[in-house]
C-alpha cells in the first residue's frame, strides 16, 4: 500500500503554502503592521489562519498539568510528570504532587493509588488531561502514554493485543497491585479485563477496584456504527486497505501500522457538517475578535487532530477479538497460551459507567463485565449510566467533573482499605513465579 507514502508526498508539497497561510495570518492580523490597517486585513488574516489549521501538522501535545487544588480547594499542590516505566511502544508516567506542610504531606500519601489505562485508538493520552487532573485532587495517578508506532524502530518487534495485555499486567505489578485501582477508558476495558483476569487465575494479586468506562466488552450489545463498520467488513479487507509501511523518514520506517492520517478521516468521516460548522464558527470568531471562543477551537482541534499510528498486529487482532469474534464476552479468549476467565476474579470490586448518548461503545457493552466477573460479590459492584452524556462526556468535560467524578471518587475510597476476599486459586500454589518490580515514588 502506498497511501501513506502519498499522504507523506502531500503533506511535503502542503508545507511551503501551510507556512505561507501561517505568516500571512500573523502579518494581516498582528495590529503592529502596517497590513494590518489594509482593507479587508481582517478576513485575509482570518482565512488564511483557517488555511494554516487545515493544512498544518498537529504534533502530540504535553498534557501541561503542573498545578492542581486539593479536594478541599483551599491549597495548590505543583505536580510534576514522571517517567516511571520506559517501554518500547507505551511510557508509564506519574503525575505526582508536592507539599512541604508536614499535614498535607501526610493527606497526599494516604490517598488511593489510580492507574489510568488510556486507549491506544488513535489518539494520545493526553486526550485524558481533564480526566487525570480531576483524578489528582484525591489521588495519586499513573497513567499509560501509548508511543506512535511510526516512531518506534523496526526492530523492536511486534506489538500485538497479546503484547497490550502484558503490559498492563507489567505495569499493574511494577506499581503494586495491593493497594492499586485500575481505570481504563473505552479501548483498554477489554485488555484491562484480561490482565486481570489471568492475574487471577495465576493466584496473583489484583487491584481493589476496576472502573471501566465506555469500553467495548461485548460489542454485540447496541451495537453502533464504529461496530458496524467492524463487522460490515471481512478482516482481509482491514487487512488488505488500511494497513500501510510508515515511510522513510520516520524511525519506524518499514513498521506495518494503521496510520493515524486514515483514523483521522474516519473520525471526520462520522460528523461532517459538525467538523464544517465548527471551522466556519472559528473564521466568524476570529472576525468578530472573538478571542475566547476561538482559542476554545484551536484547544480542541489541537488535541482532535493530533493522532498516532497504531501497530498493525495490534489493530488487526483488535478487529478479529474484539469487534468480529467477540471472544471475551464468548469465553474463547486465549492470551500467550492462557484463557482469559474473569470469573476468577474475586477480590476486586467492579464499577461500570456508560454514556446514554454514547455513540461508539452502544448501551450495554461496557455493562456486559458484571455478567462475565460472576465471582465478584454484588456488594462490590456498581453500574452508572450518565443522562445525556456521549462518549467523551463521561471522562471529560462538565458532566465528568460533577456527575462522574464524585461517583468514582466515593467507588474507590469505599473499597481503598479493609480486607478482600481472596480467590481460590490465589489460596492455591502459583503455577509460576512472577518478579514483582520494586513500587515507584
Amino acid at each position: 500500500m502506498l497511501f501513506y507514502q502519498l499522504h507523506e508526498l502531500g503533506r511535503a508539497w502542503m508545507k511551503p503554502w501551510t507556512l505561507l497561510a501561517d505568516a500571512n495570518a500573523r502579518a494581516f492580523g498582528h495590529d503592529g503592521t502596517w497590513l494590518a490597517q489594509l482593507p479587508g486585513a481582517d478576513q485575509v488574516a482570518a482565512a488564511n489562519e483557517l488555511m494554516y489549521r487545515i493544512g498544518k501538522d498537529y504534533e502530540k501535545p504535553a498534557f501541561g498539568i503542573h498545578e492542581v487544588a486539593n479536594a478541599d480547594n483551599d491549597r495548590t499542590y505543583p505536580v510534576v510528570q514522571l517517567d516511571v516505566l520506559d517501554k518500547p511502544f507505551c511510557k508509564l508516567l506519574r503525575f505526582k504532587r508536592y507539599t512541604d506542610d508536614p499535614a498535607h504531606l501526610d493527606v497526599i500519601k494516604a490517598q488511593p493509588t489510580v492507574l489510568v489505562v488510556a486507549p491506544l485508538s488513535g489518539h494520545h493520552a493526553t486526550l485524558l488531561r481533564d480526566t487525570v487532573r480531576t483524578l489528582l485532587r484525591d489521588h495519586k495517578v499513573y497513567v499509560t502514554d501509548w508511543v506512535d508506532a511510526r516512531m518506534v524502530p523496526a526492530e523492536a518487534g511486534a506489538f500485538s493485543l497479546d503484547d497490550y495485555v502484558a503490559y498492563i499486567e507489567e505495569f499493574i505489578r511494577h506499581i503494586g497491585a495491593e493497594d492499586l485501582h485500575v481505570i481504563s477508558v473505552c479501548q483498554p476495558t477489554v485488555p484491562v479485563l484480561a490482565a486481570v483476569s489471568l492475574m487471577a487465575a495465576r493466584g496473583e494479586t489484583t487491584p481493589r477496584s476496576l472502573v471501566m468506562m465506555g469500553g467495548p466488552i461485548d460489542t454485540r450489545q447496541s451495537p453502533t456504527a464504529v461496530n458496524n463498520l467492524a463487522t460490515e467488513k471481512p478482516y482481509d479487507w482491514f487487512e488488505q486497505t488500511v494497513i500501510n509501511p510508515v515511510p522513510m523518514n520516520f524511525p519506524g520506517r518499514g513498521r506495518l501500522v494503521y496510520p493515524g492520517f486514515l483514523q483521522h478521516m474516519g473520525f471526520m468521516a462520522m460528523n461532517p457538517e459538525r467538523h464544517l460548522e465548527s471551522h466556519w464558527d472559528f473564521y466568524q470568531n476570529l472576525l468578530k475578535g472573538d478571542d475566547e471562543d476561538a482559542q476554545s477551537h484551536r484547544r480542541f482541534y489541537d488535541e482532535y487532530n493530533a493522532v498516532l499510528d497504531m501497530p498493525a498486529e495490534y489493530y488487526l487482532d483488535t478487529i478479529r477479538v474484539v469487534f468480529q469474534q467477540h471472544l471475551l464476552p464468548r469465553g474463547k479468549w486465549v492470551v500467550s497460551g492462557e484463557k482469559v476467565e474473569p470469573s476468577k476474579i474475586t477480590g476486586t470490586a467492579l464499577l461500570t459507567i456508560e454514556g446514554e448518548l454514547d455513540d461508539i461503545s452502544g448501551e450495554g457493552q461496557t455493562r456486559a463485565a458484571h455478567t462475565l466477573c460472576t465471582g465478584v460479590a454484588e456488594a462490590d459492584r456498581a453500574h452508572l449510566t450518565v443522562t445525556g452524556a456521549g462518549h467523551y462526556g463521561i471522562f471529560s468535560g462538565r458532566k465528568w467533573r460533577n456527575q462522574v467524578y464524585p461517583q468514582v471518587r466515593a467507588f474507590i475510597a469505599s473499597h481503598a482499605q479493609g480486607t478482600r476476599e481472596t480467590s481460590p486459586a490465589a489460596k492455591a500454589p502459583r503455577k509460576r513465579a512472577t518478579k514483582r518490580a520494586r513500587p515507584a515514588g
